[in-house]
């Protein structure tokens, strides 16, 4: 899709883009009507942290990369608004953490799901989990999302929960398995229950996170360990919230 209605001009011009990329995606039965609803929401957070990766954003990063690296089966969880807004850098990360993708909804459909799963493929993903013809196991969820698939998600012992929400957090946490959480609301329950949490919209995040991860491949595992050990996802979280203090407060003046 082209830019062919947003003038680069204009003030707001990569905001305007990932509307239309979620208004595309909607059309195209990848995104759902709630899905625009949640992105406006997020879209506030992310004004109010200046529309950049923060310092904090990037330590969490270097530690989201770090343990999915000394992950024995790692996976990243798709859902539509990722898959619209981020399908080329889920593959790409995939491939340098050698990580499986599943494709996991709340609004679930067959067809939205096997739309889904073109549009990774179309980016180049060779295997997509989660399909619903395939094996399939359960979480402890009443939502669809307690539907997994048993070679991925259920399998795990690390989750890559890109715009989660907080339930399946909760759930995955106590099945004991390390979540890594991509939100821009640091009050969520997702942010809070998450082993890592980054504090920044999901289109600048994947990208930074594969060169993140470029670089600390070259690193042993004693030290990837020793980045993970060391991070302090609460402390995190309220230097993200100090941000957003700082945000709120520069606008009213």
């Amino acid at each position: 899709m082209h830019r062919t209605n947003i003038p680069s001009s204009h003030p707001r011009a990569k905001s305007l883009y990932i509307r239309e990329l979620l208004v595309n995606g909607f059309k195209n039965g990848i995104v759902v009507q709630e899905g625009l609803i949640a992105h406006g929401r997020g879209e506030t957070f992310d004004y109010l942290l200046g529309e950049g990766t923060t310092e904090s954003a990037r330590i969490a990063i270097k530690a989201a990369c770090s343990l999915l690296l000394v992950a024995v089966h790692p996976v990243i969880s798709v859902n539509g608004n990722v898959a619209a807004l981020c399908s080329k850098e889920v593959v790409e990360l995939s491939n340098l953490i050698d990580a499986d993708i599943e494709v996991n909804l709340f609004h679930w459909s067959e067809e939205r799901e096997i739309a889904i799963e073109k549009e990774l493929k179309k980016m180049g993903a060779k295997k997509v989990l989660g399909i619903r013809s395939g094996g399939s196991a359960r979480i402890p969820l009443r939502s669809e999302r307690r539907i997994v698939d048993q070679n991925g998600i259920y399998k795990a012992d690390t989750v890559l929960v890109p715009l989660e929400d907080g339930d399946r957090t909760e759930a995955l946490v106590k099945m004991h398995k390390k979540v890594i959480a991509i939100d821009l609301n640091p009050l969520s329950r997702t942010s809070k229950a998450a082993t890592v949490t980054v504090i920044d919209n999901v289109i600048r995040a994947l990208p930074a996170m594969a060169i993140e991860a470029k670089q600390l491949k070259q690193k042993n595992g004693e030290i990837l360990k020793k980045i993970v050990n060391e991070f302090d996802n609460s402390k995190n979280l309220s230097e993200s919230l100090k941000i957003i203090r700082c945000g709120v407060n520069a606008r009213q003046r």
